[in-house]
């Protein structure tokens, strides 16, 4: 049976008003008074009603998270940052996934706005223009992290791509590689095309050539995908001797399919991933990759859409972007070409 505000009233001999002032520590109460009342709510198991809470405050103390899928590892450790902060600040996480598919998006847009998150962080996801209006059109606040989509955002928390695809290039340049293919992700948005324009710099700062077929997009980014993939690199008249991945999932199959096809890694062709997800130090050989700051990425979201909300009761907050920045973790999937 649920123990209500009157009931502890009832036992304490006060008021149900009393009670309620007693445990958010109003100062009209006295401190035995409170003591008491806590003590008697405490031994009969009272917790406060949510729901009465955001009748109250106008808060039902939920933030939406919208990602694009639940089983990629790279959001596990992004969501927990973002816990960690809502949970220190009293809120919980309605988590959805879109599936990069406009009818899920609707929906999951619609089931928040009736569940009345107080706001809404949007992970990494190509989010459409139309639902995104559709949420602000309800005063909540939105934060993007990573953004994919085509349009900007006035609050929203990234990793600096183009930064880590330089140091990733540097690298496989640096270790003496000519022939460096790229093997990106179709459908990622902004994060492909960062990662892409750092490949190409790199390597056009270096006097190298980028030869047919070197370029190549997954429809996925999967390790199946990554591994189905290799195959185009085997049919080219040069293989690369080495690959810069858009993702770790994409790069872990590729290890898989250069083993498949009897080629060493990293003798025959280095691999490099980008992200850190968990897998990548476990893979064989494990795997050089770059470490975007994930958890970080999460927190710091996370601040900001709460520090939006305690804003909103002023007014429109100023537009904040923020840029994190992630660092090179060299691994044993690449080393020298052959020869070189």
């Amino acid at each position: 049976m649920v123990v209500t505000i009157k009931d502890v009233a009832r036992k304490a001999g006060v008021a149900h008003t009393t009670v309620s002032r007693a445990l958010h520590g109003s100062p009209l109460i006295s401190p035995e008074t409170t003591d008491r009342v806590r003590k008697i709510a405490a031994e009969m198991g009272y917790q406060p009603s949510a729901a009465a809470r955001s009748l109250k405050t106008n808060r039902t103390q939920v933030l939406g998270v919208i990602v694009s899928s639940i089983d990629d590892p790279f959001f596990s450790e992004i969501l927990q940052g973002i816990d960690d902060v809502a949970q220190q600040c009293g809120y919980s996480l309605f988590i959805a996934a879109s599936q990069r598919d406009p009818q899920r998006e609707r929906s999951i847009v619609r089931t928040m706005r009736e569940h009345r998150v107080d706001g809404v962080i949007i992970c990494s996801t190509p989010f459409s223009a139309e639902h995104g209006r559709q949420l602000r059109s309800y005063e909540i606040p939105i934060v993007v992290i990573n953004n994919q989509s085509a349009e900007d955002y006035r609050y929203s928390i990234h990793h600096d791509d183009l930064d880590g695809s330089r140091q990733v290039m540097g690298h496989l340049i640096g270790l003496g590689h000519r022939r460096i293919g790229y093997l990106g992700y179709a459908h990622s948005g902004r994060s492909s095309l960062k990662r892409l324009s750092g490949y190409r710099e790199a390597m056009q700062a270096a006097g190298l050539p980028v030869l047919d077929g070197y370029e190549f997009e997954a429809e996925a980014s999967t390790p199946w995908e990554g591994q189905s993939a290799i195959q185009h690199f085997l049919t080219l008249s040069q293989m690369p001797t080495a690959l810069f991945c858009y993702n770790d999932m994409l790069a872990i199959g590729a290890l898989h399919g250069l083993q498949a096809a009897g080629l060493r890694v990293p003798q025959d062709c280095s691999v490099a991933g980008f992200d850190n997800i968990p897998f990548s130090s476990y893979t064989n050989p494990p795997l050089t990759t770059f470490d975007q700051p994930k958890r970080t990425i999460g927190e710091q979201a996370a601040r900001l859409v709460l520090g939006l909300l305690d804003q909103s009761r002023e007014g429109a907050p100023e537009p904040q972007i923020q840029t994190l920045q992630g660092g090179l973790l060299v691994r044993a999937s690449t080393g020298c070409p052959a020869g070189g």
